[in-house]
This record gives C-alpha cells, sequence and structure tokens, in this order.
C-alpha cells in the first residue's frame, strides 16, 4: 500500500497523515522530519541539503528524490507507507513511479485535500502565538480569553511574519502554481481521490477512510 497525501499549507495535511498512517498500518514519511533527520545525523544526503538550506535556497529535488527513495527502501516500509509533502513537483513524482516500477510497486492511491482558498486564507493568517510559552491560539477558531494575552501565563502574543495575509497569499501561490500539474496528473491516471478539507480533523479523517474501498486498503 503506497499512499500520497497533498494538500496546501492549512488544509490540515500532516494531522490527517498521521491519524491515516496509524489506522492503516503504514509508515508515515514526511519530507520534513527527513531533512531535520539527515541534519542530525549529518549524513551526506544532509549536509548536502544543509548547504542549500543556509543560503536560503530550496533543496533540488535530486536530493529531496534520493533522500525519499533511500528511506523508503528500508525493511519497516514493505508493507507500506504514506507519503506526507513528496512529492511536490511532476519531476519528484515521475522520479517516484519510475523507483517504484522497478521494485514491482506502484503509488496506489493519491489523496488530495480540497480547501477553498479562502478558508485557508483565514487559517493560516489567524495563527497568534504566546512569546512565553508558545501556546498557539488562533482569531477566529480558538481566540484567547482577553484579546492579545495568553490564557495559560499571560504573555502577549504575536504574529509570525510568514502568517501575516500577504505572506500566507504567496504561499499558497507558490503551492497551487506547483502542485495543479501534479493533481492533474494523478487524475489522468485514475489515482486522484478528492477530499473536502473542511471540518474537524476527525470529521476530515472518516471522510477520507469512508472514500477507500470498504474503509480500508486491502493489500495487494
Amino acid at each position: 500500500m503506497y499512499i500520497i497525501l497533498l494538500g496546501a499549507p492549512g488544509a490540515g495535511k500532516g494531522t490527517q497523515a498521521v491519524t491515516l498512517a496509524q489506522n492503516l498500518k503504514l509508515v508515515h514519511i514526511a519530507t520534513g522530519d527527513l531533512f531535520r533527520q539527515a541534519l542530525e545525523q549529518g549524513t551526506v544526503l544532509g549536509e548536502k541539503a544543509r548547504s542549500y538550506m543556509e543560503k536560503g535556497m530550496l533543496v533540488p529535488d535530486e536530493v529531496t528524490i534520493q533522500m525519499v527513495l533511500e528511506r523508503i527502501s528500508a525493511p519497516d516500509c514493505q508493507s507500506g507507507i504514506m507519503l506526507d509533502g513528496f512529492p511536490r513537483n511532476l519531476e519528484q513524482a515521475r522520479a517516484l513511479d519510475d523507483a517504484l516500477d522497478k521494485q514491482g510497486e506502484a503509488i496506489d492511491t493519491v489523496v488530495y485535500i480540497k480547501v477553498p482558498e479562502e478558508e485557508l486564507l483565514k487559517r493560516l493568517s489567524g495563527r497568534w502565538i504566546c512569546r512565553n510559552c508558545q501556546t498557539p491560539y488562533h482569531a477566529v477558531d480558538s481566540p484567547p480569553r482577553v484579546a492579545g494575552k495568553c490564557d495559560r501565563c499571560g504573555g502577549e502574543l504575536y504574529q509570525r511574519t510568514d502568517d501575516n495575509v500577504e505572506t500566507v497569499k504567496k504561499r499558497l501561490d507558490v503551492y497551487f502554481t506547483e502542485t495543479a500539474p501534479l493533481i492533474n496528473h494523478y487524475s489522468r491516471v485514475g489515482k486522484l481521490l478528492e477530499i473536502d478539507g473542511k471540518g474537524s480533523v476527525d470529521t476530515v479523517s472518516q471522510r477520507i477512510l469512508d472514500a477507500l474501498p470498504d474503509g480500508k486498503f486491502v493489500t495487494r
């Protein structure tokens, strides 16, 4: 069982990936985690990634692809994986398809958590964090009892620069530009499963599970 989870920033993809991987007994592979582990361990690929990240540059596709392919070749991935944050573009998707094909495997389903852009803007631009204890808040969904103050410690709430409306819009523009061809690609080959991402975490999780054959995957 090989599943890809797609979703824009703010769609809840990371949360859903963890929940679904547990439900379906799959290994959860997130590219962000792979980068952090490689950097901490000082691997060859990690050092390659570091050289770009320290300059504020995107890690090249070939490094990201190699890191992911190395991970999915590990013994614990033999029964199936849930890919979170990869592939991000067509080049990465084709490299993944080629690698799995050589192993006699293929992607089973691509779950796309679709959330309207205005909802994504609301979710992302409404986030506030306590300077002292880092407790997160949301202007609409989970506001503090007193505006600008943390419920837990009374600390000042602030908004990260990458959570302001202008920056969020740019992040979403980049995501949709990169991912639209990817969504079209998996749709053409009949592997895309589009899920309404509005609602609670549990509601969206159930929608995904219900959309799978018999509510679950059956090993091939």
